[in-house]
């Protein structure tokens, strides 16, 4: 065994070292990533030396050898040499050169020896100069160099190979755009460079329906190898079920000379082609990088143990470490440590607290890690085992601001550098610049100088801003710090709430364990808010992630899709698939050096989903071999519900081995009471209040000693601050387990807007409505909600405003307010237990498909109401004429479905299910999915109901007047962002007019005046007898849309956006008449999805600030007796004044998801030939329109079909200001009995037979101003 060890965990800026010494002494070092040392020279020693006193602990001799860079005010290196002599008792370092006469104290200086921060590690600890060889060591690495070439696309040239037809599938992805209230959509830039399409064709099972040409894949392939690609990623359609083609094509690849070959049925034999393609993808474009930097260590650690740190928290040899596994390489590292310290101090149940400059990672342990099989980083899909982490943008270096109406505390970052203002190189005011000027950094102990006097005019010049603005507060500089410091608080309660409360999880049953550099200033205020009672603080939890690298064992997974219907005889069937597994992945940890004795017994899981269902729970082989019985119990801890007599199917087995290694000794310490002397104390302020702190040097406390907050602990590497109501006490292996003796109390605050408190409310009203969409995602039981995200939650005030929504959907923003209001209106007595459905587009509603759930919420003593919470979903069917509840040519609304106009679903907290049932399918065209519907709306039910827990909450924690304060205040503030948007647009007429297909006008003339705005239809086409009618909801939804993409910021999303907002609309296609009885009333299931995107079109034209999009949702429906299949499909948006439009994604009033081709294929009987980017077909101008797309399916049995698109002649999607039309969008379907092609129109309603292929074309966006 080789006599050292060194963890170390390798960050963006800081790399952390423990090494063990062949005593087992621990030994900790921090230095920067880049490799590099930083000094600064105190004086001149001499011709050619100085002398640095900071560098007297050195290794002596260390730095003979090295580059030494001087640098002037700005960072630049201004002189360059050699370091000749290094004498450590002085820290005197005596150059080859003459000392150039400008070299003076304080001059800054830099050491680099150009190798990796690890090696500089290694060396520095052992005390080996540059020249010498390193001896034979044990390293363990955890790396973001993987992560970092990915965020910042610096990773290898990569071709993608796949499927002909599919060469554009990782470009289109999902459809959806990252950001809901981007005009110019920015999509996450691809990792490929060049696509080659193959012509071959597998089924769902495998089987071969186009064989592979092996002459032609080598002429393509030596053509891609001749544009200077080096790695290739091979992803085929259906290689899950079968891989020949992808080994015959890797196989041809190799012969050629590509040394990086990644193929997908090895790396994740999981259906899903954009999932599987796009981890290929990221294996391929990151393992040359990896490659080069094992290379790189290896040149100095010669053939000694490395292994790297895998994003599953298990170590691998650092030859087998690649992309796909090294995403989450360094965290992971973190959070096995805080798992194994937590257990070690007896706390069972922890929640790691991970803060660090930019970011928080959080994450939850209880007995077993929580793994992600699919998780999106980056922009990116990755399908490989990784833990559970959540991430939020709030560090020490989050930038402190104010916006015009609140604090802000991110996500923007000082970063490294400048770093925070206090660092004295130019940055902004940052939450460390607060944390020092409340006193909770001590400057003394800060390993260089810090400027207090920077952060003190900041933080007065800021004070000064806030009062001059509208709010008109003026805050001392020592409130406006604290104030900053609850809003960050605030923020990080959020991601710790998603990872417990929104899975079903209490945080009170968890101990916080803190660490990352700047976590232990946060953690007790972090833990209260969150009723945690005890935080954990282990010696060396400033560099944890590298401890958790040293405790982490050797793991191996291994998986195969099975997609099987759950029964005892699958179950028996999968016994040799569950032995092979446990063969490769025990063999794979055998290679790793493990011992035999040292393997654990193999943990078998299912990933089991009820039939029909996307979401997969994992589900660990229960004792009594009932993986069913298990999964309904997981089912009904993190849903609340089971589905009773539901078919349940295996989607996939997955298998993992591990291979222990041994734990470093335990250090434990006599454990003897006392109550230290504190070293110092000093002035904190906590809430804004001034208290007298101790100070104490953790090298000075004993086991056993016991410290009263407030408190100060000075650590190497952090700083400990125990908050007033806090105690601590110093265990026997050292840790701090710090305990709230005070518990939440209500906090009292003035019911007076305040900037502070308005950020904080902002924050936890949108927390609510945050996790009221998780439980409905996770609970619903509709493919719409689950995997399309086509829903909405919301929160309102007692008289119908919207306070804050979740929005996924834009037409559903303005419109559920106008359904509480007339909740409201329609039930005069609402009692305590009631709940309300309805889907009436004439009160609220969009279309019938959108149900909406309405739940009160009333004072539990007084039976006040108080708010409201609601939920909008898109029920896949609703009845009308066709499956599907989507019909191309409805004329009245009884023909698209159920109407619920007022329903009373729980009268006083009693249930009328039956009733609800009896109404669905009572009606002319009932709903053909009754049970699917009531679950949906169970779904919605609970959502809501978890709304109300958590106002309540809210209301136990600040009281009722102030929450219901602060609902008006972030309304009254979102118009102040309203009316400062307004301001900064000329005042007068904008007017414009568009065209549906059939030529109906959508006229819009907008006013704007000052601070206020009025958009006027007049003008618009009458009420049509078809269904491209819109209502006031719809339009309204609409215009809150276009006026909230004005605000280039993020804003609570409520009516006070709208309240500038004057909207006209008279009695015409985009206001039919209201009628008692459905029939009469103007059909409108395509002004939902089709006018909406037209009538934005229409707004943005006028105020010319985009080109049109392609305007339609391209709406498909297929099925028959035993299915129905629903789908919107992207197109082009239309290009700004400052970039091009995106091509092939969902724009305006929806943003939903689209099932993977893969899945699709396995579900129904179509089979996808192509999806692909219509190139051209957006407009030319100085910026282009984006690009619409090619869909063609082949239909595999006679089935119905029915088309609801718009954009097909004769108004294509318009430029602007000399910018050319997007191109008109196209159906036609080829018939397989005649091998013609007819054009379908727009609309149509049709049966087709196997074989026939139908090919939709969707339109482009408009360009934006002349070509040049």
């Amino acid at each position: 065994m080789p006599s050292w060890e060194f963890w170390i965990d390798v960050g963006g800026t800081f790399t952390d070292c423990i090494a063990r010494d062949p005593d087992g002494k621990l030994l900790q070092l921090k230095l920067l990533s880049s490799g590099v040392t930083k000094g600064r020279v105190d004086a001149a020693d001499g011709a050619s030396s100085f002398v640095d006193p900071g560098r007297s602990d050195d290794p002596p001799g260390f730095w003979n050898g090295y580059e030494i860079r001087f640098l002037d005010d700005s960072g630049a290196a201004m002189h360059v040499g050699v370091i000749d002599e290094f004498e450590n008792s002085t820290g005197r370092l005596t150059l080859q050169q003459t000392l150039p006469a400008d070299i003076v104290p304080g001059t800054n200086y830099e050491l680099t020896g150009g190798e990796e921060s690890p090696i500089v590690a290694i060396r520095y600890l052992l005390g080996v100069g540059l020249g010498d060889p390193i001896p034979e060591v044990s390293v363990r690495l955890g790396t973001t160099r993987g992560t970092n070439a990915l965020l910042t696309r610096q990773g290898a040239r990569t071709g993608f190979v796949t499927t002909a037809g599919f060469g554009d599938i990782l470009l289109i992805a999902n459809q959806d755009r990252p950001r809901l209230f981007d005009l110019a959509i920015q999509k996450p830039s691809p990792l490929f460079e060049e696509v080659v399409q193959i012509n071959e064709r597998l089924d769902v099972d495998g089987n071969v329906l186009v064989p592979l040409d092996e002459t032609q894949v080598r002429e393509q392939l030596t053509a891609l190898k001749a544009t200077g690609v080096e790695s290739i990623a091979i992803c085929f359609m259906h290689a899950f079920a079968q891989s020949k083609h992808e080994e015959i094509v890797a196989r041809i690849a190799s012969e050629i000379g590509f040394d990086e070959i990644s193929v997908s049925s090895r790396l994740s034999p999981l259906i899903k082609i954009v999932s599987r393609g796009d981890t290929t993808v990221v294996d391929a474009y990151l393992n040359p990088i990896l490659r080069q930097y094992i290379r790189e260590l290896r040149r100095c650690l010669g053939n000694a143990p490395l292994k790297n740190m895998t994003s599953a928290g298990g170590l691998v040899d650092a030859d087998r470490f690649v992309g796909k596994d090294s995403i989450l390489s360094g965290p992971a590292g973190g959070v096995i440590g805080f798992s194994r310290v937590a257990q070690r101090a007896g706390f069972e149940k922890s929640i790691g607290f991970d803060m660090g400059g930019t970011s928080t990672d959080v994450s939850r342990f209880d007995g077993r890690h929580e793994l992600e099989f699919e998780t999106q980083k980056a922009g990116v899909r990755v399908v490989a085992p990784m833990l559970a982490i959540e991430t939020v943008a709030a560090g020490g270096g989050s930038i402190c601001d104010f916006d015009g109406v609140k604090l802000t505390v991110g996500p923007e970052s000082a970063g490294a550098s400048p770093g925070p203002a206090c660092y004295g190189r130019g940055g902004p005011l940052t939450v460390t610049d607060v944390n020092l000027f409340l006193g909770k950094i001590l400057p003394a102990k800060f390993p260089f100088p810090l400027d207090q006097d920077i952060v003190q005019h900041k933080l007065t010049a800021l004070c000064e801003r806030i009062a001059q603005s509208a709010t008109g507060t003026r805050y001392t500089p020592i409130e406006l710090a604290d104030g900053f410091l609850r809003v960050a608080n605030a923020n990080m309660v959020r991601p710790i709430r998603n990872i417990s409360v929104a899975k079903g999880y209490d945080p009170r049953d968890y101990v916080l364990v803190s660490f990352g550099g700047a976590g232990a200033q946060h953690a007790c205020a972090i833990a209260r808010s969150l009723g945690m009672r005890n935080v954990l603080i282990h010696p060396l939890a400033g560099i944890l992630s590298a401890y958790g690298i040293g405790l982490a064992d050797v793991r191996r997974f291994a998986e195969r899709s099975v997609l099987k219907a759950y029964s005892q005889e699958q179950l028996q069937q999968l016994e040799p698939l569950f032995a092979e597994l446990e063969g490769q992945a025990r063999d794979e940890v055998l290679a790793e050096g493990i011992a035999a004795a040292q393997i654990q017994a193999p943990l078998r899981s299912l990933d089991l989903r009820y039939q029909g269902v996307e979401s997969t729970i994992n589900v660990l082989s229960p004792p009594d071999g009932d993986y069913a019985r298990a999964y309904e119990e997981l089912h009904r801890r993190l849903y609340g519900y089971v589905h009773t007599g539901r078919g349940i199917e295996i989607t996939a087995a997955r298998v993992e081995v591990i291979g222990t290694t041994p734990d470093p000794p335990e250090d434990l310490s006599d454990v003897v009471a006392r109550h230290p002397t504190p070293s110092e104390t000093t002035k904190t302020w906590f809430d804004g209040q001034p208290l007298e702190t101790a100070v104490f040097e953790r090298g000075e406390l004993r086991a056993g000693d016991q410290l009263t907050g407030p408190a100060i602990v000075c650590e190497p590497t952090s700083t400990v601050v125990i908050d007033p109501g806090f105690t601590a006490q110093i265990t026997a292996r050292g840790e701090i387990v710090i305990n709230d003796s005070q518990g939440q109390t209500e906090e009292h605050i003035s019911a007076n807007a305040d900037p502070v408190m308005l950020e904080i409310f902002n924050n936890l009203f949108a927390s609510i409505a945050e996790q009221m969409g998780i439980t409905l995602q996770r609970t619903s039981f509709s493919t719409n909600v689950k995997e399309r995200l086509d829903f909405s939650c919301a929160v309102f005030s007692p008289t119908g405003d919207l306070v804050v929504n979740a929005p996924h959907i834009p037409v559903h923003l303005g419109a559920m307010s106008e359904t509480v209001r007339r909740i409201i209106a329609d039930n005069p007595q609402i009692s305590p237990g009631d709940v309300f459905v309805t889907n009436d587009p004439y009160r609220g509603g969009s279309h019938l498909p959108d149900v909406t759930v309405v739940t009160p919420v009333h004072n539990t003593d007084t039976r006040e109401l108080l708010f409201f919470t609601a939920s909008r979903a898109h029920h896949a069917e609703i009845g009308g004429i066709i499956p599907g509840s989507l019909p191309p040519f409805s004329k009245r609304l009884s023909e698209e479905g159920v109407l619920i106009r007022n329903f009373k679903l729980v009268d006083a907290g009693e249930f009328r299910e039956a009733e609800l049932r009896e109404l669905l399918t009572s009606a002319p065209y009932p709903t053909r999915a009754v049970t699917e519907n009531l679950s949906d709306v169970a779904a919605q039910v609970a959502a809501n109901n978890n709304g109300v827990n958590l106002l309540q909450e809210l209301v136990a924690r600040y009281s009722l007047p102030v929450v219901q304060a602060y609902m008006q205040h972030i309304q009254d503030a979102a118009d102040h962002k309203m009316r400062m948007a307004l301001a900064a647009i000329p005042d007068g007429d904008y007017a414009h007019t568009d065209h549906l297909d059939d030529g109906s006008p959508i006229a819009v003339n907008i006013t704007i005046t000052g601070e206020t705005a009025t958009v006027d239809f007049t003008g618009t086409g009458p009420v049509l007898d078809g269904n491209l009618n819109a209502n006031r909801g719809i339009v309204t939804a609409a215009v809150l849309y276009v006026f909230r993409c004005l605000i280039a910021e993020d804003i609570p999303l409520n009516s006070g956006v709208l309240n500038p907002v004057e909207i006209i609309l008279p009695e015409c296609l985009l206001n039919p008449p209201e009628h008692d009885d459905p029939a009469q009333c103007a059909a409108m299931v395509g002004g939902n999805v089709e006018t909406s995107s037209r009538v934005v079109d229409a707004l943005f034209g006028a105020l010319k600030v985009a080109a049109a999009s392609q305007g339609t949702m391209n709406n498909l429906t297929f099925g028959d007796d035993q299915f129905g299949y629903y789908e919107t499909i992207c197109g082009g948006s239309g290009a700004t004044p400052d970039a091009d439009g995106a091509d092939a994604v969902h724009t305006h009033m929806t943003n939903t998801r689209m099932t993977d081709p893969e899945v699709i294929e396995r579900r129904y009987p179509v089979r996808l030939h192509e999806f692909s980017v219509r190139r051209g077909s957006g407009g030319t101008g100085r910026h282009r329109g984006g690009d619409g797309i090619v869909r063609r399916i082949e239909f595999l049995r006679p089935l119905q079909v029915s088309l609801l698109t718009e954009r097909r002649g004769p108004y294509p999607p318009f430029g602007l200001q000399g910018g050319e039309p997007g191109a008109l969008g196209e159906n036609t379907l080829q018939q397989k009995s005649t091998g013609l092609s007819e054009d379908l129109g727009g609309k149509v309603q049709l049966s087709v037979a196997a074989g026939d292929i139908l090919t939709i074309k969707t339109p482009g966006g408009g360009g934006f101003g002349e070509s040049k």
